[in-house]
């Protein structure tokens, strides 16, 4: 599986300067990762997906919300990683044969968190355009509304793009885990090695 999501820019079809017919500005295309969760189609804008890994050894966190799986090492790095199937209040995933994590780069209050997303597959990169995508449904959803930014439709299906600043909102997470100033699952990974008078383990 590539590591790596290319973030190619797409190219717009632009009207000859010498048209003299009226050039409607063309909607505004994004990209975006699709992935399945419980047999739901979801999307994350492209721009914020790092990377993608296969799920394997995740060190439990003590004190954590039960929709934190726990943290991995990522060359060298503490990442958290969240059960998302478990943040959406549903019963936590379970890993197949084709369950990976999805590494997000989420902005919290002007500053980039990186942390990872537990789904049960990866589908493929996918461009919608802006007039596609409708707003977030007021009743009916399955997951809360201020996790959706929109509906996108693709192929004649609807796909649930995720704000993924609110999923992965660090500040929320630190009020469900019960206490306050841990900045995140992995900050507070850190804090409970230092605390114990050893560094940070480094994850197999």
């Amino acid at each position: 599986m590539s590591n790596l999501i290319p973030a190619s820019s797409s190219t717009l079809p632009v009207a000859s300067a010498d048209s003299r017919a009226p050039r409607d500005t063309p909607p505004q295309t994004r990209q975006f990762l699709t992935f399945k969760l419980g047999g739901e189609s979801y999307a994350a804008p492209i721009l914020t997906v790092k990377e993608i890994i296969e799920y394997g050894q995740v060190t439990t966190v003590p004190m954590m919300p039960g929709f934190i799986r726990g943290v991995i090492n990522l060359r060298g790095n503490v990442v958290s990683v969240v059960d998302l199937a478990a943040r959406f209040g549903q019963h936590r995933g379970k890993v197949g044969k084709r369950s990976c994590v999805v590494i997000i780069e989420a902005n919290q209050d002007g500053e980039k968190q990186i942390m990872g997303i537990l789904v049960d597959s990866v589908d493929e990169v996918v461009e919608i355009a802006g007039s596609d995508i409708d707003p977030p449904p007021t009743f009916g959803a399955k997951i809360r509304t201020d996790f959706i930014e929109g509906l996108g439709k693709h192929k004649g299906q609807f796909v649930i793009i995720l704000n993924l600043d609110r999923v992965l909102s660090v500040e929320e997470m630190s009020l469900l885990s019960g206490e306050e100033g841990i900045e995140s699952p992995a900050a507070h990974y850190e804090q409970h090695d230092a605390g114990a008078g050893r560094e940070p383990r480094a994850l197999q």
